[in-house]
């Protein structure tokens, strides 16, 4: 799966046959088509392992803290910090597409949801976050507000970003 992801960002999404793929893993052409069809399969496949990797990076950094808005602030920065290293890695617009409008992806997004709702529900209930609109709404307005990261110069940035979106959330 590495090996393709590299190849892709090296040559481009339609340019990469299985073959290019079975010679650079040394796997035979067979053998790779045994597990998937074709390229998309197998960038599917990546970007799945990658998404679980990162949901499950969200959750620890949660279960780190115990105060509620700590935990928040731990997880937004997180995801935004995931972010900014993501579009780090140099993939073409047409692979972000591709990648994100998988079932998966979806499932993923639902999930971040999930983990974001429950964050912000805990820190409402605690006093840290505004109360006066919906969690779903707050969730929304963060995953969009921190999707900001990818463009920022430095980490520093990132947290700069964090600490604004915060802001946004403190209680009237």
């Amino acid at each position: 799966m590495d090996a393709t992801v590299e190849l892709v960002r090296e040559r481009g999404l339609l340019a990469v046959t299985m073959s290019q793929i079975a010679e650079k893993t040394g796997i035979g052409r067979a053998t790779l088509y045994k597990y998937f069809p074709d390229v998309q399969a197998i960038l599917l496949a990546w970007h799945g392992r990658m998404v679980a990797g990162h949901l499950e990076h969200l959750a620890q950094a949660v279960e780190r803290e115990d105060d509620a808005r700590l935990r928040l602030e731990a997880m937004l920065e997180t995801y935004a910090l995931m972010h900014r290293r993501m579009a780090r890695h140099g993939f073409s617009p047409d692979l972000v597409m591709l990648l994100h409008r998988s079932e998966d992806a979806g499932r993923a997004q639902r999930r971040l949801h999930d983990l974001l709702c429950d964050a912000l529900t805990a820190a409402a209930r605690a006093g840290d976050v505004r109360d006066d609109v919906a969690a779903d709404e707050l969730a929304a307005f963060c995953a969009h507000a921190l999707q900001a990261a990818v463009d920022l110069p430095s980490e520093a940035a990132v947290k700069r970003l964090v600490s604004l979106t915060l802001a946004g959330l403190r209680p009237r």
